[in-house]
């Protein structure tokens, strides 16, 4: 009896190296397609970034603000402001005022981030994240270079994409104030 329970123990470990395994190389091809059709080089990056001094940006930002889009950190989920909302306008980078999202784009993921399907077109750059561990796309603002949060291939239609943004990286123009 122990040696069978020693080969299905044995068994069971392989199968789940074999799953790990596929799932680490789902996610590899993922991250290998969307680096190859959305990063620009690091030198086109510089050249496009708004430039402040840390100093400078600590002046502006909240301390929330400044960790969050200055040095990569993240909200806790179901705590930011823009989760649970749905009015109609434009959501822009708080760091620069640059407008990133619509509200037409934004949806409910479950989350615990605000979720878009999609941003506006050049506004947002992608990068490859491979901080604790898991290899993740980052987006930042292409003007600013202020950390949003990540994308992932588990969203709707059309796009199929999960823009998961920190709150703290937004602020919110209604549509009544840009008319």
């Amino acid at each position: 009896m122990k040696e069978k329970a020693y080969f299905v123990n044995v068994a069971n470990f392989i199968w789940l190296v074999i799953i790990t395994f596929i799932f680490n190389s789902q996610m590899k091809a993922q991250e290998l397609e969307s680096n190859e059709k959305n990063l620009i080089s690091n030198q086109e990056r510089e050249q496009n970034i708004m430039t402040k001094t840390d100093s400078e940006w600590k002046a502006i930002l909240t301390e929330e603000e400044y960790r969050i889009l200055r040095e990569k950190g993240t909200e806790r989920p179901f705590m930011g402001k823009y989760d649970g909302h749905f009015e109609e306008g434009e959501y822009v980078c708080a760091g620069c005022g640059e407008t990133l999202y619509t509200s037409q784009t934004k949806y409910n993921s479950g989350c615990g981030w605000p979720a878009f399907s999609d941003g506006i077109e050049g506004k947002i750059d992608e990068s490859k994240d491979i901080s604790f561990g898991m290899p993740r796309t980052e987006i930042t603002c292409s003007n600013c270079g202020g950390h949003l949060g990540h994308v992932f291939k588990d969203g709707p239609a059309p796009t199929g994409l999960r823009h998961c943004v920190n709150s703290v990286s937004l602020d919110f123009k209604p549509k009544k104030d840009q008319e």
